[in-house]
């Protein structure tokens, strides 16, 4: 499989399982979230889709949390 191939079906497998869950948020920083945690993780020689797929939901939500408590602390 293409590394091309391989980040479209990591992408659509993140998007959709988030869109699922109604975590997605605006779609131009989802987007940019999952991409960027899929770059990150091919650039450290990961090649399977699930795994980076996997991988980009738990950064998107990791960074929703974040923003969700620094809201918070700001009342």
């Amino acid at each position: 499989m293409s590394i091309r191939c391989t980040v479209e079906s990591a992408f659509f497998i993140a998007w959709s399982f988030l869109e699922r869950g109604g975590e997605l948020g605006p779609p131009d920083t989802s987007a940019n979230i999952i991409l960027d945690a899929i770059e990150a993780q091919l650039k450290r020689g990961e090649r399977r889709p699930l795994m980076l797929a996997n991988k980009a939901i738990d950064a998107h939500r990791n960074l929703n949390r974040q923003s969700r408590t620094h809201e918070a602390s700001l009342g």
